[in-house]
């Protein structure tokens, strides 16, 4: 049976995209009576730094793990995609539970959907035919003055499209910098439009700055910076829907104790109760990795996919450490 390394810089993007993710999301989980809470566009820092800024990371990673996931399981079946259609319906499962037990604004069943009609279906398409379809449902969007998950369907074959040219493989010898001024330029007057409520704006500049974050860390990642980097956000990353998961939960009990509408807390106090819980969540998942090689849900996940009970200790010989989920 063989066995893909994990790729240690998607484990590292994978973790800082949760760690904006859970900052946007707190106001809106913590707004749980009043279902899914929309905030508008203002001028505070978040709008122009975490807003639509993180999911598209999410959901580009999603995409890239995807095809990762359909190359290995090619090696180890002969059907890998019924695999992948377990797979999918097992997160379609958990989101349902999340999106009806805790949070109405879960994006897990969102992100399952579109992989079973958008993501799974392009496995069967060549690239240029994917890179097509992504053109298309990216700009479509954008021209219509859509934002938000109207872009996860062009993002996850964005992502798939990197593993498939085998940019994936290659991200941690490409020199980023480059690709990290581009954005960054480009984004400075997208900011400025979106302040002025120019049509697409807000997605665009999302696009932008979450196109910058994701080159400026890979650009880190080469630098002596890494080992920091890998030990902040890597155990983050590698128990992603665990920790995505039991944030809603830590908001959810944490929220009652700072009082008021979630509506009117200051970014302080928001920025508070995310570092809180992920430091816990860092803290916690480094620990369970010491001993285990999935979190708790990824491990479920796994078990749903491959309808058998995955080894998760070091201790197993076949289960050396840093394979891939």
């Amino acid at each position: 049976m063989s066995h893909r390394p994990r790729i240690a810089a998607l484990d590292v993007l994978r973790g800082f995209a949760l760690c904006g993710i859970l900052v946007a999301n707190v106001r809106p989980i913590a707004n749980v009576n009043a279902g899914v809470l929309n905030t508008a566009v203002g001028a505070d820092w978040p709008g122009y730094l975490v807003d639509q800024r993180f999911f598209p990371i999410f959901s580009l990673l999603f995409g890239v793990g995807f095809s990762l996931m359909l190359e290995t399981t090619a090696n180890r079946t002969g059907r890998p995609r019924v695999v992948l259609l377990r797979r999918l319906l097992a997160l379609l499962a958990i989101g349902l539970l999340h999106m009806f037990l805790l949070w109405r604004g879960d994006i897990l069943t969102i992100y399952a959907v579109v992989g079973l009609v958008v993501l799974l279906p392009s496995t069967w398409l060549p690239r240029w035919a994917v890179a097509v379809s992504a053109g298309i449902l990216l700009s479509a969007p954008l021209v219509l003055g859509s934002n938000g998950v109207v872009l996860v369907p062009g993002l996850f074959l964005v992502g798939s499209l990197l593993t498939r040219y085998g940019v994936t493989e290659r991200m941690e010898r490409i020199t980023w910098w480059p690709a990290l001024l581009v954005f960054a330029v480009l984004a400075v007057p997208a900011a400025w439009a979106q302040s002025n409520q120019v049509h697409s704006a807000f997605a665009v500049a999302g696009l932008l700055t979450a196109g910058a974050y994701v080159c400026g860390m890979l650009a880190l990642l080469r630098t002596p910076l890494r080992p920091v980097l890998e030990a902040v956000f890597a155990p983050l990353g590698r128990m992603a829907l665990t920790n995505y998961l039991s944030a809603t939960v830590l908001v959810l009990l944490v929220s009652p104790l700072l009082g008021g509408a979630p509506a009117t807390w200051s970014e302080a106090t928001v920025l508070l109760v995310a570092t809180g819980i992920l430091a816990a969540q860092r803290v916690l998942s480094g620990l369970w990795l010491r001993r285990f090689r999935f979190g708790p849900v990824e491990w479920l996940w796994r078990y749903a996919t491959w309808l058998r009970r995955p080894p998760n200790t070091y201790s197993s010989p076949s289960s050396p450490r840093g394979l891939v989920q």
